[in-house]
C-alpha cells in the first residue's frame, strides 16, 4: 500500500492489529521527513525559506506495509487517536515477572561467611 491520509491509516493499523493478535508481530516507526529531495532543500535552505517538516509514519507486520503523514498542526488529534488505538491492542502483552530480592542480612548467615574481618599477619 502506499501513503494513506491519517485516518484510513489507523483504520489499516486496527485491522493490522487484530489480525495479528493472537500470533505476530506489528512494527510502527516514526520518523520527520520534510518529504522533499536534497537538492529541494538545499535551494529552500539558499532562498532563506522554512523547511515544513512533518511526521512519515510507518507500520508493517511483516507482510503489508501503510504509511501516512502528519503535519504540525494534525499531529496532537493524531497522537490521541494513536494512543487509545495502543492501549485498546496491547492487551496481549504479557506482564514482566519480577525476581524477590534476597534479604543480605549478616545474621542470617551460617557460616560466619559475612564477617569482614581480615585474619592478623604475624
Amino acid at each position: 500500500m502506499g501513503l494513506l491520509q491519517p485516518d484510513p491509516f489507523l483504520n489499516e493499523l486496527t485491522s493490522m492489529f487484530e489480525r495479528n493478535r493472537d500470533k505476530g508481530s506489528v512494527w510502527v516507526t516514526f520518523k520527520r521527513s520534510s518529504m522533499k529531495s536534497k537538492s529541494q532543500k538545499n535551494k529552500m535552505a539558499t532562498a532563506g525559506e522554512p523547511v515544513e517538516y512533518r511526521c512519515l509514519i510507518r507500520a508493517t507486520d511483516g507482510k503489508q506495509k501503510i504509511s501516512t503523514t502528519v503535519g504540525a498542526k494534525d499531529h496532537q488529534r493524531f497522537q490521541a487517536s494513536y494512543a487509545t488505538l495502543l492501549k485498546a491492542h496491547m492487551a496481549a502483552l504479557k506482564k514482566r515477572e519480577r525476581k524477590d530480592k534476597k534479604k543480605g542480612v549478616d545474621g542470617d548467615r551460617k557460616d560466619g561467611a559475612g564477617s569482614t574481618k581480615k585474619p592478623k599477619r604475624v
